[in-house]
């Protein structure tokens, strides 16, 4: 399995553009975040998880070819705002690109790209076919994936374990019993937005603690504001098998 790191960031606090903190005017690329994603390859197959704003420019930088399913963990626009520019795979393999998510996100998907679902649609727009799940484990072509419900302040998300890989984005509590499917697993991706508290999202030090609870060997810290600080200098402060995720990042597990 090869996981690449498509965006580490977030829309969260002020906007790049006119913010004068460290982190926004550092020359470190680590420090240089695009809208949280990953694409995932396994078992011969290519799925991203989350369609953020900077899908298209993701997607041209990973050089991504081909794409068997976009997976959804919640319908907030910085995860689905890029779902338009899907369309150049609807192009290059002439089939409709499957969506998988829970049926409030495919329902709120249909409705802010309304023209996609069109009974007689403008030519060229994307295509898609919609799959919804719940909190049980489905199949893409044969890879199985568990999803991992957890709490984005009161708005439920999931979290996904493909094999030994685990990544939870937009989180600030998983229970117990979601807790257990992260058990076991090799690699463990967990949302980190900031220092300080937050109402929906874990602070680094929650999430630490979280990492610490469960056991895992690797972990890597996602969905990073930046007040959270430079990537250097918060990678010098965390535990031997904790790093901040970045964006280009690729595992091979």
């Amino acid at each position: 399995m090869r996981i690449t790191f498509l965006g580490t960031g977030t829309s969260q606090g002020i906007p790049v553009i006119a913010c004068e903190c460290v982190v926004c005017r550092s020359n470190d690329q680590h420090d240089k975040r695009l809208r949280t994603s990953v694409w995932v390859q396994t078992q011969g197959k290519s799925f991203v998880i989350d369609t953020g704003p900077d899908f298209r420019q993701q997607m041209l930088r990973a050089n991504v070819k081909d794409l068997d399913a976009a997976i959804f963990t919640h319908q907030h626009k910085d995860h689905t705002a890029g779902l338009d520019d899907i369309r150049a795979f609807n192009h290059r393999q002439q089939m409709d690109i499957p969506l998988y998510g829970r049926q409030q996100v495919l329902n709120q998907i249909k409705t802010e790209f309304a023209y996609a679902f069109a009974e007689k649609r403008y030519p060229g727009v994307p295509h898609f076919s919609l799959h919804p799940i719940e909190n049980e484990p489905f199949e893409i072509e044969g890879v199985q994936i568990v999803p991992i419900e957890v709490m984005h302040h009161k708005l439920p998300v999931f979290g996904y374990r493909i094999g030994d890989f685990t990544y939870i984005t937009d989180a600030n509590y998983i229970s117990q019993e979601e807790q257990q499917k992260i058990i076991g697993s090799r690699v463990l991706v967990l949302d980190t937005l900031q220092k300080e508290p937050h109402l929906s999202h874990f602070t680094l030090s929650q999430a630490l603690d979280l990492i610490d609870q469960l056991n895992v060997p690797q972990a890597y810290l996602t969905h990073m504001s930046h007040k959270l600080g430079l990537h250097a200098v918060i990678e010098s402060e965390l535990p031997p098998h904790v790093h901040l995720a970045y964006d280009g990042l690729v595992l091979d597990l």
